[in-house]
């Protein structure tokens, strides 16, 4: 049980403190909940007992953002894990998935791309942007993309690899499925493809080649070096002069890459910026004494983080996707925890890994190098954050003025509605930003509080749930709302406004059937935009991707519905048999006036029956008879109606 004089009876409810006393004392991740049921932060303990427990001491000295945790918690759930590894990896994956309020959130650089090695008999190096976890490595992200693609060329320069995207087996390879290409023809490839080299030879060439990527370029060095002496005392001086040649090229690459320390051991540097809400932290990757990446994560929600905790984030992210873990890492400042980041990324690298804070001298000055790094990454984002800010949009600017708005209507949110005769009544919101579509925000509807056929109604209804949910969601409201519809429309949207106290806070004008006309709440008259008006393209844009949103929206619930009504609920009928209907018949139609032979040929003769009794109300009693067989005219009689 928690300790009386630890407790606050403000903050820990008799039920709380009872599930608390209960949890078990294994590792494990940890969620707080708000009053709400909502997941506001999400921790890791080696204990989870004890580390909940110290949420509720009083006299434990917290920082301020644990005392504003503190008082929303309103209860706590537990996953039990085997190791506190285990809880790190889980912790970092509900945080992705949750994003909650009071926990660290880490934006990393995946848009910038990686080399890629893939897992095959004969790999293929190459860039790309989209990670697959299928067994290939990667390495990067590359932020420098010249850099990169320098790489690129060089690895293509040393090693004669295969640049198609044949699926190379051995089993492939025998069966002569493969012709050699015109980069096997200009000494670009040895031709694996035709068996010219086997899979020992070609794999020599892909690890040498991850070598480099790792920066072991002295390695490489050595055994082309190595290479080369045998086959000149062989005499086998063609073949030398070949390894000479990429020899001279490897230390070519070698000499452009910038010299970080004089002791050539691996080691990685870790520093972090920060201003306000944000931060930036910067993590060198140098191999051999020498910077071969650099990678940068920004971190929003940090008022109230330390930076001990922020480095402690990033470390749990990017050594759990990486594979590259030196013996050395430099932090700027040092951890709470850093007993067990040791010992994990020591089982990770199979091998021992210390984390150094240095004081002084060159060490300090690497961690320094990066802090200034990290310091310029933040600067630039706010500036063009500011930059994009301050600037409009030529489009954006002609609307306001077109329309006479206090404001730049930057964020802008279309409606319209859908239905067939009052079927599937849909609605559908889309959101412009800085005049581009951002289709994250887009938001379609079911229209709920009627049946039938009612515009007016169904835009009061989307709208009150679009704006009474934001208001309560403190979501951030539009600059401008136009409605694609005439001045009944308009007004029902007003309406609802008003009663959520937003007419007036925020502009909203309808269109008419005629695009260059929009009406303004309370005026008759319309306005009449330019044809030629940058405006009038935009607000064009806004309409044709809402109707096409709605209108995409109303198909597939029609589709659905028909799918389920008019074959579903067919006894014997199931989801497959009634998507081969579909499919070799064409339409809901096609199956209805489908005779029972031609029904029996796709779904056999007890369904075909089914089908065909549900939309002719009538019973086959009596086996279908062979058409063919039938010689008399009078036996026609007989047949079903379908068959005559």
């Amino acid at each position: 049980m928690l300790d009386s004089e630890h407790e606050s009876p403000d903050l820990v409810s008799p039920s709380l403190r009872e599930k608390i006393s209960t949890l078990p004392t294994k590792p494990g991740v940890y969620l707080h909940r708000n009053d709400e049921a909502k997941i506001i932060y999400v921790g890791k303990a080696k204990n989870l007992r004890n580390r909940v427990r110290q949420y509720f001491d009083q006299n434990r000295q917290v920082d301020a953002k644990t005392k504003v945790l503190m008082a929303k918690i309103a209860d706590v759930e537990v996953i039990v894990t085997d190791s506190e590894a285990e809880a790190l990896l889980l912790e970092n994956n509900l945080i992705k998935q949750h994003k909650p309020k009071y926990n660290i959130l880490l934006k990393d650089d995946k848009s910038y791309p990686y080399i890629r090695v893939t897992n095959e008999q004969f790999p293929r190096i190459f860039s790309t942007r989209k990670l697959i976890r299928d067994g290939s490595k990667y390495f990067g992200p590359y932020t420098d993309l010249r850099y990169m693609y320098a790489l690129l060329r060089t690895l293509r320069a040393l090693f004669p690899l295969r640049s198609c995207d044949l699926p190379l087996t051995d089993d492939s390879i025998a069966m002569g499925k493969f012709k050699v290409c015109l980069d096997y023809h200009i000494k670009k490839c040895e031709g694996p493809c035709q068996a010219f080299v086997s899979r020992e030879h070609y794999g020599t060439h892909i690890r040498q080649a991850i070598q480099i990527l790792n920066g072991r370029t002295r390695e490489v060095e050595r055994q082309l070096e190595d290479a080369m002496q045998i086959h000149a005392d062989n005499l086998q001086f063609e073949e030398a002069a070949r390894l000479r040649n990429r020899l001279s090229v490897l230390k070519e690459y070698a000499e452009r890459q910038k010299v970080m320390s004089t002791d050539l051991v691996d080691r990685d540097v870790l520093a972090l910026y920060r201003d306000d809400h944000q931060a930036c932290t910067v993590l060198f990757t140098i191999r051999d004494g020498k910077l071969i990446g650099k990678r940068h994560f920004f971190a929003s929600n940090v008022l109230y983080q330390s930076d001990a905790e922020i480095l402690e984030g990033v470390l749990s992210k990017y050594y759990q996707e990486t594979e590259s873990i030196p013996p050395e890492i430099y932090l700027q400042t040092e951890i709470p925890n850093d007993d067990f980041f040791i010992d994990w990324l020591s089982k990770l690298r199979s091998g021992p890994v210390e984390l150094v804070v240095p004081k002084i001298g060159e060490k300090r000055k690497l961690v320094n190098m990066a802090l200034a790094n990290a310091e310029f990454l933040l600067r630039d984002v706010q500036l063009q954050l500011l930059k994009r800010e301050e600037s409009v949009p030529r489009a954006v600017a002609s609307l306001q003025r077109d329309l006479r708005l206090q404001r730049p209507p930057r964020r802008i949110e279309c409606f319209d509605n859908s239905h067939l005769q009052g079927t599937d009544y849909v609605s559908s919101m889309v959101v412009f930003v800085d005049g581009k579509p951002r289709k994250s925000d887009y938001r379609k509807f079911k229209i709920k509080s009627f049946v039938g056929n009612d515009d007016f109604a169904a835009m009061r209804e989307v709208v009150e749930r679009r704006y009474k949910r934001l208001l309560e969601e403190n979501g951030h409201l539009p600059d401008l709302i136009i409605i694609d519809g005439g001045k009944g429309q308009l007004s029902s949207a007003v309406e609802i406004l008003r009663s959520l106290n937003l007419y007036g806070k925020i502009p909203v004008v309808g269109l008419a059937k005629r695009l260059e006309e929009v009406f303004f709440p309370e005026q008759s008259d319309s306005v009449l935009l330019p044809r030629s008006s940058g405006a009038l393209r935009l607000i064009q844009q806004l309409r044709d991707e809402a109707h096409r949103f709605a209108i995409t929206f109303h198909r597939e619930l029609r589709s659905k519905r028909t799918l389920h009504t008019e074959l579903r609920d067919i006894k014997g009928i199931g989801e497959k048999k009634a998507q081969e209907l579909l499919i070799r018949l064409g339409s809901v139609e096609g199956v209805r006036q489908a005779s029972v032979e031609t029904l029996q040929e796709h779904v056999g003769l007890a369904a075909a029956r089914a089908v065909y009794e549900h939309f002719h109300g009538s019973t086959i009693a009596q086996p279908i008879p062979d058409v063919e067989a039938v010689s008399d005219p009078a036996d026609a009689d007989t047949l079903p109606p379908d068959t005559q």
